[in-house]
């Protein structure tokens, strides 16, 4: 899965430590130590030909803090295995010390419910060992499988991780990296999978200095969103890429992968890095679950060996259908039951139609997917973070109407996601944060407020002064999660909806199959109806998307016995305002 013959950054190998850089860009490569107990010292490091360079001493014991020096310039080590003083700082030397309790939990996706995470805003701590603290209750709520926001360590204390610059570093803040390694191990004691979200289609802009090392990291020649994008056509790249999922689900066993904006890993060659990667961890184990997040609705990642893919149209359907939004990329989409039914029956619904907001073909026939395949979501960091205020969709629809729309994922096989504190409707937004330095922040203050400008709630000056600062720290305070509400009302309601509809589709025959066959959907008026069949038993969903009450007489199953309702119960055949009745 990487070259082996060239490992990069420091490894500790009983009483040596052996150094490794890929550099480019200098004539010289050494390594500047800076240990606990004496002076700094400068060691040469070998070349070994192709631009890589090596040096194995007995002087850096783990703890031993280092940076290179290229050409008597010195740098951090873009390989590091922990940057404790930050991005800008020395990398220290480290040898894995947790003695591992627990076997990796490797599941198919098919079944798996999964619980998306930023560790610094999910508890008041904001740290790994903090996190470990509230595994017993996810666990008690019916989850299986923990998803974590990228860890990869990026500029600043704060952020959402997705601006990684070293990517074997743990991001110090939350813990050392055996405080990782303590949090994945004792998920696995409680039965929870954990994924790790990775970004492998840029890095951030402060504190990467791949390229001080060798400007054939990155390449003019193919951009995407970000600038010059990873040139995965160089061994080198690609071998670090490869190296770096390997890491993480060996040296911390995670049990998967999220590959973020798979659309922007440009790699013109022959054997996609996608593909390669996907390959190389199923090698590893056929158990570990690879997803990417990809906007095209290209089912063809997933026959190449992607587990499952991010399908933002269930999401953006039932959002515009519960808030009759049409801004942005919502505009694509019909408001209503039916196009929710559509989703749900097609698997999405671009399949290569012109798409609103860009006029140009989008998606493919997903009908030979599998449910599994569809990660749905009602929100994700993406989805609530990206809004100009951070808001959770609660805080836009009547508390019913959350509670329907929960019942509607759950009830379907696709693979539902969670996001943070939506099972028990938290209060506090997640707004999008940064602690870059006061120049970059700057722009990027600028840039947030620019972004929504056409949007109509923020057409005018005042408005847009609404806007949450990234930079302060009081957007990324209101963004923690606060864990005391889920005992008081409406938040041990939702929590209790939850667990039941957790419980339902673990202990049901019907619900509990993660397969499409046997499954329809469709709208009469306002009512969205799903059926599902497995092993000749049927169970249906309505759930009644508008602020009317509904006469529903005509579309429950004869003699079907009510197994769960969102909200009110169903009464004499009508069903209230926003609320979902599952029958069987």
């Amino acid at each position: 899965m990487d070259d082996h013959h060239h490992p990069l950054g420091a490894h500790a190998d009983g009483p040596t430590t052996r150094f490794g850089a890929y550099v480019t860009a200098a004539q010289t490569c050494a390594v500047r130590l800076y240990p606990t107990d004496g002076r700094a010292t400068t060691h040469p490091m070998r070349p070994r030909g192709g631009g890589y360079f090596e040096l194995a001493t007995g002087d850096a014991p783990p703890g031993t803090l280092y940076r290179f020096v290229l050409d008597g310039r010195e740098l951090p080590d873009p390989y590091a295995r922990f940057l404790p003083r930050g991005v800008h700082g020395p990398a220290m030397v480290t040898r894995a010390a947790h003695a591992w309790r627990h076997p990796p939990v490797r599941r198919p996706l098919a079944g798996q419910v999964i619980y998306e995470l930023h560790v610094g805003a999910f508890t008041p701590e904001g740290t790994y060992a903090a996190a470990a603290e509230r595994l017993a209750e996810l666990a008690a709520l019916g989850v299986t499988t923990l998803e974590l926001m990228p860890l990869a360590a990026f500029a600043g204390e704060r952020g959402w991780g997705y601006d990684g610059v070293a990517l074997f570093a743990p991001h110090a803040p939350y813990g050392a990296p055996d405080e990782l390694r303590a949090f994945v191990d004792a998920a696995h004691g409680h039965g929870l999978g954990v994924l790790l979200d990775v970004v492998y289609n840029h890095l951030g802009p402060a504190g990467n200095y791949l390229s001080a090392y060798s400007a054939d990291y990155f390449t003019s020649a193919a951009r995407n969103a970000w600038g010059d994008a990873p040139d995965f056509a160089l061994p080198a790249m690609r071998s670090l890429v490869l190296a770096n999922a390997r890491y993480w689900l060996e040296e911390f066993c995670f049990d998967g992968l999220r590959l973020d904006a798979v659309h922007a890993l440009v790699d013109p060659s022959p054997r996609h890095v996608v593909a390669e990667l996907t390959a190389a961890a199923h090698a590893l184990d056929p158990g570990i679950v690879i997803i990417g997040e990809d906007d095209r609705n290209d089912a063809s990642l997933v026959a190449a060996g992607l587990d499952g893919l991010w399908a933002d149209d269930f999401h953006h359907a039932l959002h515009v259908a519960l808030t009759g939004e049409r801004d942005g990329y919502y505009g694509a989409y019909s408001p209503g039951a039916a196009e929710v039914a559509r989703a749900i029956d097609r698997g999405w619904i671009f399949e290569g139609q012109a798409y609103g907001t860009s006029g140009r073909p989008r998606g493919t026939d997903a009908s030979a997917l599998p449910a599994s395949a569809f990660v749905y979501c009602l929100q994700n960091h993406d989805q609530v973070g990206n809004r100009a205020l951070g808001e959770r969709l609660t805080a836009d629809v009547p508390l019913d109407a959350w509670c329907a729309a929960s019942a509607v994922l759950l009830f379907l096989p696709m693979t539902p996601l969670l996001f943070m504190g939506q099972e028990w409707a938290a209060s506090t937004p997640f707004r999008y944060f940064t602690d870059h330095e006061p120049e970059l922040g700057a722009l990027v203050t600028a840039g947030r407020r620019e972004e929504f400008k056409h949007f109509r709630a923020f057409s005018d000056p005042a408005a847009a002064a609404r806007i949450p600062d990234p930079q302060a720290a009081e957007t990324f305070a209101r963004s923690r999660l606060r864990w005391d509400e889920r005992g008081a009302e409406p938040h041990a309601r939702v929590l209790a909806l939850y667990r039941a509809l957790l419980a339902l589709r673990r202990a049901d025959p019907v619900l509990r199959e993660a397969t499409r066959a046997g499954l329809a959907a469709d709208a009469a008026g306002p009512v969205l109806r799903v059926r599902r069949e497995h092993g000749g038993d049927a169970r249906v969903l309505l759930a009644n998307l508008s602020d009317t009450p509904v006469d529903v007489g005509a579309l429950l199953p004869a003699g079907a016995a009510v197994l769960l309702t969102s909200g009110a119960p169903l009464a004499a055949d009508v069903l209230a305002p926003w609320t979902a009745v599952i029958v069987g």
